[in-house]
């Protein structure tokens, strides 16, 4: 186990498998089985984990930033403990199905064509992130911030949406499954 350490792309200690308190800097994770690590309370700053494999991966208070993620699944993942955040990191084609999301935050993030479904993002926050062609499937949105994200389309009967805040122009997702056509005249 290691606790309170930090490693760069030549320091990766692949044998063990326990992270406690450690910063990950410049690593490249791509394609890497991680599955049964665990990381509680690390951070990943300017790491590329896409497409990582993460099957029954411990990941609690976990930060990533400045991170590639791209199609990584996070619903393999293990549920117990699992806190996640990001800030400016590219999740593009990411898979988050029967994930347990409350409360996480996705600052600044691109989630384009990513895929939620039967989430719980309840008080979930999207500032300033994209979700172009993100897709919501019986997911739990209660509660959830998308005043400033963008481009998201939200079909709201197929989504708990009550108390979710929205702002224009955002908020014309909600509209795009309705078909119906909105005009300035």
């Amino acid at each position: 186990m290691y606790k309170n350490k930090a490693f760069d792309a030549q320091s990766w200690p692949l044998p063990d498998t326990e992270f406690e308190n450690c910063t990950f800097t410049g690593c490249t994770f791509n394609q890497t089985d991680l599955s049964g690590f665990e990381f509680k309370d690390c951070s990943f700053h300017s790491c590329d984990l896409s497409m990582v494999k993460l099957e029954a991966a411990v990941l609690h208070g976990v930060l990533f930033e400045n991170c590639k993620l791209i199609g990584t699944d996070f619903s393999k993942v293990s549920r117990f403990l699992f806190t996640i955040s990001f800030r400016k990191s590219i999740l593009d084609y990411c898979l988050f199905h029967k994930t347990n999301l409350k409360k996480t935050t996705f600052d600044h993030c691109s989630l384009r064509e990513t895929i939620f479904a039967e989430a719980d993002l309840t008080e979930a926050k999207f500032p300033q992130s994209d979700l172009t062609d993100a897709t919501f499937e019986h997911c739990n949105l209660m509660s959830a911030d998308f005043r400033t994200a963008q481009n998201y389309t939200i079909d709201t009967s197929q989504n708990r949406v009550k108390n979710a805040r929205f702002a224009y122009p955002g908020v014309l997702g909600l509209l795009k499954h309705l078909g119906i056509a909105l005009e300035n005249d």
